[in-house]
Formats: C-alpha cells, structure tokens, sequence
C-alpha cells in the first residue's frame, strides 16, 4: 500500500489518536457543572427540582451566628464530606473526603479558625460534623462567609440530609438523602448556589 493511500499519509493517520485524545481533554475540561437555586422550599438546578428545606430564622441577607437564618445570596459550592461507613465514596467533579470522627467546624467568633474546618479535640466551641443522626452522612460546604471571614457572621452553612420529618435546618440547605446522592454527581469546579426567600 502506498504511503499516501486513500489521502491519508502515515504520519497523518498515527497523529489522529493524539488529536482525539487532545479533543476529549479540551472537552472535559470545557465541561459546565449544575449551579443550583434555593427558592420558597424547592432546590432546583437545570434538569430538575426537589423539596429542600432551610433555616429556621427564614432565609436574611444579614445573617448572624445563632440565628438560625440561611443566608440569602450567591455562593460556591467548596468541597463535600462523605461518611464512608454510610454512603461510600460518592463519585463527584467536586472535591469530596471521608469525614473521621475528629472533623468538626468552628462556630465561635472569637477563634481565630472561626467558619474552618479543624479536628477534635480544639480548644474552642465547634459543630462536630460526624454525626448519629445522619445528616451529615453526606454534605456540601457552602461558601458563605470564608474569602474573608467576618466574625460572627455565621459559620458552617452546608447543603446536607434533611431530618427525617423536614424539619428547619441551624441555617443549612438540606433535602432527602436520595436526592442529594442524585446531585454530587452533577456538581464541580464552578458549581454555585443562589438562596433567596
């Protein structure tokens, strides 16, 4: 067969692979993650919705720690926890970790780690983040109040499993725990969320 057979030379049919493989990348890397909107009970994001339930100080633009109101505006979605023993490894463009027993998030705003993650034992109040009940079997950090920290403006804000009977959330976001296993997979660099009331 003559090198140039069929139009196509050797060398032209030995760099297809590496042009694809370079196409699949571009196109991975090009890919857009679902960004999700809480409203009026329902979180909703392109190719669905589902009941969602949020603090039970409503949702407020001006959020303070303890007052059990989620905070209204537009936020990045961070990174995510995973109880392994629980829910195993959830597959997700997002960062996601295994919690361990000594994970827990500052909510005293007198500490200088206050709305960051630390591990137990720590010397000030925190929320430990593995749990009983089962909320936090599976979670989303919420970017709310962290590129830069305001002291006393709220701290660990989540999207997570809701109670068994939906009840209002501490601030978070929470929706069933089938549901929230349904969106890690659709989430990633770039995913945000948008409260309103």
């Amino acid at each position: 067969m003559p090198p140039e057979a069929n139009g196509i030379s050797r060398r032209g049919l030995l760099s297809f692979p590496v042009q694809l493989m370079a196409s699949c990348l571009a196109a991975a890397e090009e890919k857009v993650y679902e960004n999700l909107e809480y409203r009026a009970g329902r979180l909703r994001w392109s190719g669905g919705d589902v009941a969602a339930v949020a603090g039970r100080g409503g949702v407020r633009s001006n959020k303070s720690e303890g007052d059990g109101a989620t905070p209204a505006g537009i936020y990045p979605l961070v990174f995510g926890f995973y109880r392994e023993d629980r829910v195993g490894p959830r597959r997700s463009a997002l960062p996601m970790r295994p919690l361990t027993q000594s994970d827990a998030w500052v909510d005293d705003p007198a500490d200088a780690q206050y709305n960051r993650l630390v591990a137990l034992p720590y010397p000030a109040r925190t929320e430990q983040l593995w749990r009983d009940d089962r909320l936090y079997d599976l979670l989303i950090v919420i970017g709310y109040n962290m590129e830069p920290v305001v002291r006393g403006a709220g701290s660990a804000i989540f999207l997570h499993v809701a109670h068994p009977d939906f009840s209002n959330t501490e601030g978070c976001i929470a929706v069933r725990r089938g549901a929230l296993i349904r969106l890690i997979p659709l989430l990633g660099p770039g995913s945000m969320i948008t409260i309103s009331a």
